[in-house]
């Protein structure tokens, strides 16, 4: 049989209206609180529109250049190193909003640990795919695998920046699983992080306060608890159809960070239910052909890479969403497509390119 001559439609439609539908809700979400700040409502969409336009650019290029030449040391080590670089340099530069997470130069600002993502998948898919017959092999496989990305998690987490890292080591385990890591292991890293995550959690204030908030929000309600009770407020009152298209109140200094960890809750209460499950619906179509892709091609390489792209997306949708509903605590994880945040999106658009271009090499 021929190969395809074009990439999924499936996918690249919905990745285009997923965009489309973050651009009109960073706009509805963040129009008045722009126009407080910085003297025009336009602020925030202006800048998303640029990164998305260069988004869109990176995935066109991206959907040309045959996944396969990632595969080359050079381009994998180099992207590791980079990466390295990036993540320890942060700390040698100013605060933001007192954490290390941020490069800023001139008028723009950059998340490196959006790189990490990237660095994660490429290496995994690079180093597992001739070695997935040997997974149990400790020595040799399973600790080289895991070494660069425990050295990241680590890096990710001292930003501080735990949801991030969380989010790094789901990428992870979903990449290993695929490549054939028995579940033994992932009970064995289950166990060895419970110590590490309670220090983490319960012996830094405010994460112990997001714990105590998603138990009982109500117990300190203009305190920890605001964020969650505000964001259940505005997915309550959407009712079936919502308040419509800039009609929603959560927005105006209510709800924290509406056009960012937020969006959901804003789309919620302006598109109702039936606008939230669409989004849900688009977000269910983006992992049905992404793994569709992954279980379709022959070539290893093509399939872990594959499952990174769609994890990457998927398992940050379902924290973001998650977290707006009440059913996760508080984590600092945008919404892929929709929030506002121009590195995120740039870079998630980049690899929905190698993923296009991967459908586009199936037989």
């Amino acid at each position: 049989m021929a190969k395809r001559v074009s990439v999924d439609g499936w996918l690249f439609t919905v990745t285009l209206i997923l965009v489309f539908l973050g651009l009109v809700m960073v706009f509805s979400a963040s129009a008045v609180m722009a126009k407080e700040r910085y003297g025009s409502g336009y602020f925030f969409l202006l800048r998303q529109v640029g990164w998305a336009a260069g988004g869109i650019i990176a995935m066109a290029a991206a959907m040309k250049i045959d996944y396969r030449r990632y595969k080359h040391p050079a381009v994998v080590f180099s992207v590791l190193g980079v990466t390295t670089l990036l993540l320890i340099s942060v700390f040698f530069l100013d605060r933001a909003h007192n954490t290390h997470r941020w490069i800023h130069f001139g008028g723009f600002s950059f998340r490196q640990s959006e790189v990490a993502k990237v660095a994660i998948i490429l290496f995994l898919a690079f180093f597992l795919e001739n070695r997935t017959k040997s997974m149990d092999d400790w020595r040799n496989t399973l600790l080289p695998a895991i070494l660069p990305t425990t050295m990241f998690l680590a890096l990710i987490v001292f930003q501080p920046d735990l949801g991030t890292a969380i989010a790094c080591a789901a990428i992870t385990g979903c990449i290993l699983f695929v490549a054939g890591l028995e579940l033994r292991y992932f009970g064995y890293a289950g166990m060895a992080s419970v110590l590490p995550l309670y220090f983490l959690i319960f012996h830094v204030a405010y994460r112990r306060d997001r714990i105590m908030a998603f138990v009982n929000p109500y117990s300190d309600p203009q305190g920890r608890g605001f964020h969650i009770i505000q964001s259940l407020i505005a997915v309550s009152t959407g009712g079936m159809t919502g308040l419509g298209f800039m009609e929603g109140k959560q927005k105006l200094f209510y709800l924290p960070e509406p056009h960012t960890d937020f969006i959901f809750a804003v789309t919620a209460e302006e598109l109702g239910l039936l606008g939230s499950l669409v989004v849900l619906l688009l977000f269910g179509i983006f992992l049905w052909r992404g793994i569709r892709s992954a279980l379709r091609t022959q070539d290893m390489y093509g399939r872990l890479l594959a499952v990174g792209i769609t994890s990457m997306v998927v398992v940050q949708a379902f924290i973001n969403i998650s977290v707006v509903l009440g059913i996760m605590p508080t984590k600092g994880i945008p919404l892929p497509f929709v929030s506002y945040g121009g590195s995120s999106l740039f870079v998630t658009l980049a690899c929905v390119g190698v993923l296009l271009n991967i459908t586009k090499q199936i037989d």
